[in-house]
């Protein structure tokens, strides 16, 4: 999946660079923000090529970022609500004014919970749930994002938000140093740190993301993941996934030339009755839009790649 040509279209002029489109799998890693990570690939893209992230990462965490390229970014929307996974590490017995190790770290003199208490409580907080989001985060309150807010000291009513965790494990837990390792599968928008602290200040403690990596998106995995600097511009178009690979998960209807017309100038088409949400548009192999079904039987486009 990470190593075919395909993706490459038509020559960008101003550049006489082919251009672009699907998605890159990368391994960020820590130290480094989303933002920093896409700028890096962004410099070994031909030159105007559009690139954006489908979920941050923190500068603490690591792990995989799909980065859709060209066309691609207008398919990120069906990206970013992927399931996710995590694997996390976090220190029982202190909290963090951020929530990880990168804020003030306080300790605490309550007691620790042992291993057979943090299991009992896991399933707690799994399914959907409210979570309040940190204070150290990119959310934007008022205009401005939060994080900037917390730097200066400021502390705002942020609104809950729904969140669902699929699954919520106790790999290891060190009583040495109060150490657990957790395996987290759980819908867009979580935050992991707010997670386990919750799950501690239940148990009657606190606890701080001491490290965070994201090993899957979807169908995509880590494993297939490229780090940022193993990346040159002679070499990254192959290891763009296709356009039609971005949005597999979807289902599919395929189109004769006839109607294909029609959805290039993004026309409704009719569709049967067990088509349902969002959809591919294919025709010849060739992913032309996604549409959504209307309870009418009738399908009208959400996104258009190819222009009629």
């Amino acid at each position: 999946m990470g190593e075919t040509s395909i993706g490459l279209g038509k020559t960008d002029s101003a550049s006489s660079a082919p251009m672009i489109s699907g998605a890159l799998l990368v391994d960020k890693p820590p130290g480094i923000s989303s933002a920093k990570a896409v700028a890096i690939i962004k410099r070994l893209l031909p030159r105007k090529t559009k690139v954006g992230h489908t979920g941050t990462l923190d500068p603490l965490a690591s792990g995989l970022l799909v980065v859709m390229v060209g066309k691609a970014t207008r398919l990120s929307r069906y990206v970013t609500g992927m399931e996710k996974s995590y694997t996390a590490t976090a220190r029982l017995g202190a909290t963090s004014t951020t929530l990880d190790a990168e804020g003030e770290i306080i300790e605490l003199e309550s007691p620790i919970p042992d291993e057979d208490s943090i299991r009992a409580a896991l399933p707690t907080f799994t399914g959907k749930t409210k979570q309040l989001p940190p204070m150290a985060s990119a959310i934007k309150v008022g205009g401005e994002r939060l994080y900037k807010l917390h730097r200066r000291g400021v502390e705002v009513e942020r609104e809950e938000r729904e969140v669902e965790v699929h699954s919520f494990d106790l790999i290891s837990f060190d009583e040495t140093s109060n150490e657990a390792a957790f395996h987290i599968s759980c819908g867009s928008g979580i935050y992991v740190r707010s997670l386990v602290s919750d799950l501690a200040e239940s148990l009657g403690s606190g606890a701080y993301l001491t490290s965070l990596r994201r090993t899957s998106v979807g169908p995509f995995d880590v494993d297939e993941a490229s780090p940022p600097d193993t990346l040159d511009e002679g070499s990254i178009h192959n290891h763009i996934i296709p356009l039609m690979e971005t949005v597999s998960h979807l289902p599919v209807v395929e189109i004769g030339d006839e109607m294909a017309r029609g959805v290039k100038n993004g026309r409704p088409i009719s569709v049967s009755g067990d088509v349902a949400g969002s959809f591919r548009v294919e025709s010849g192999g060739e992913l032309l839009a996604v549409y959504e079904a209307g309870e009418d039987g009738v399908a009208r486009p959400e996104v258009v790649l190819c222009a009629g």
